[in-house]
């Protein structure tokens, strides 16, 4: 009997680890591999958290732009100061401008205060109506003007006050930044408090932020959305109408039909390459050759949408062709195997199948064009602009300005309530983006088949 059939292995033969034991390279590994983990979770977190802070900061400093103080009280609309001819005239009555709508509401003011009893001491009549804002005049003119059988009654009107009693309302003026302040007086912001008690000055939901046009200087509780809205709504049906169809046949005939050779590697490179080009390239190049050279008008939708177009186009291509691309092939096989033509392949089979995928690359193109800014601002756009355009197809030649735009624009402006505002403008753009987003993945869901 030997030592090996006696004695068993020998030390040297024997294993010096366990599988059930983990070695020392094993550890490591593990490690290594939790490590990793928590990396990939702590960089979640942390662009959760940022994502968490930005729309907190936003929707904290805009929410408010969505409700506006507003003064309530009846005004006498005279017609010794409105309609001096007294014959309800409109092309007379045309000729009375805001200073004499002014004097109505001055007086009217001052008289319903004097009728409830309210006045601080020391505080002038100029100072009493300056708590009026500067668009109320018009805005009462327009009523006047659209039913000139209001002249010689009394309506309850309910017209906005300015932007530092707003902000009072609001918490963004204060008693110590009003001594400091020369649009707003400490005695102005108590006597809002009494007119708060009495009920003629409330806040309630600004419809007017959505739909009413840009304002000046002078009067930021009057600025709103409405030309910037239809701006970018006329822009981005415009680049669905030029950009898509293009776009879609180029990906069609490049993925599908075009020959592989040096001219067709050219072209794709070329694609690939412009849609890493940045936007304000695009935004040279829009006013280089659709305003000085074809002589198009600056700030036009039209302009705009072209010059998104070409942005945009590169991108729609590439996210249809890869749509086709991720067909089977066993489809198109199948399809010619039966007797179909290649075109017949190609529409009947191979882009219904491709078809969530082209609809999301597009909604996510146009989504993108949405929120440009620069290329935008190279062609005039950023104009200040409080007409709203004409409807299609006139108004596509009409100056306007898109949500982007507005939002740089109130943001370089020095009145607090146009930067309340601009945040109040990027909520509203957040929803349009989130809008196309939700509306992708349905279509996406909606057509999508399995095979």
């Amino acid at each position: 009997m030997t030592d090996a059939t006696s004695g068993g292995l020998s030390a040297a033969a024997q294993p010096k680890s366990s599988l059930l034991q983990p070695s020392r390279l094993m550890k490591k590994r593990n490690a290594a591999e939790t490590r990793f983990k928590a990396y990939g979770i702590a960089a979640i977190v942390l662009s959760l958290a940022t994502l968490g802070f930005m729309l907190v900061t936003i929707f904290s400093d805009g929410v408010s732009s969505f409700f506006q103080a507003k003064l309530s009280f009846p005004v006498e609309l005279t017609a010794r100061t409105l309609d001096p001819k007294g014959n309800r005239d409109r092309a007379d009555m045309v000729k009375i401008t805001t200073l004499g709508y002014n004097k109505v509401l001055a007086v009217a003011f001052e008289k319903e205060l004097a009728a409830r009893g309210i006045a601080i001491e020391g505080q002038s009549a100029k100072d009493v109506v300056e708590m009026i804002s500067k668009d109320a005049a018009g805005s009462l003119r327009a009523t006047v003007l659209a039913n000139p059988s209001l002249v010689g009654s009394t309506l309850d009107a309910t017209v906005l006050a300015t932007g530092r009693i707003d902000g009072y309302l609001k918490g963004r003026v204060t008693m110590q930044t009003a001594e400091r302040d020369s649009n707003v007086t400490p005695a102005q912001l108590q006597l809002a408090d009494k007119l708060r008690e009495a009920g003629m000055l409330t806040s309630s939901f600004n419809w007017g932020f959505l739909t009413m046009p840009d304002a000046s200087d002078q009067r930021p509780e009057a600025a709103g959305l409405g030309v910037a809205i239809l701006g970018s709504a006329y822009m981005m049906l415009l680049v669905l109408v030029t950009c898509v169809p293009v776009g879609v046949a180029a990906s069609i005939y490049l993925e599908e039909f075009a020959p592989k050779n040096f001219w067709t590697d050219a072209i794709e490179v070329n694609i690939s390459n412009l849609a890493a080009v940045p936007s304000i390239v695009f935004g040279i190049l829009g006013l280089a050759i659709f305003i000085n050279f074809a002589g198009m008008p600056n700030s036009s939708t039209l302009v705009g949408a072209l010059v998104l177009s070409l942005m945009t186009l590169p991108t729609i291509i590439i996210a249809t062709r890869s749509a086709i691309k991720a067909v089977p092939p066993s489809i198109r096989d199948a399809a010619l195997g039966i007797g179909a033509s290649k075109m017949q392949s190609v529409f009947h089979h191979v882009l219904p199948l491709a078809m969530p995928g082209i609809l999301t690359g597009t909604i996510l193109g146009l989504a993108s064009a949405l929120g440009e800014t620069a290329p935008l601002l190279l062609i005039g756009m950023v104009a200040f602009v409080d007409n709203y355009p004409a409807a299609p197809m006139e108004g596509f030649l009409d100056p306007a300005t898109a949500l982007p735009v507005q939002v740089y624009g109130w943001a370089q402006r020095a009145d607090p309530a146009f930067i309340e505002r601009s945040s109040g403008a990027i909520i509203v753009l957040l929803v349009f983006l989130v809008a196309m987003n939700v509306l992708a993945i349905l279509l996406r869901r909606r057509f999508e088949r399995r095979w």
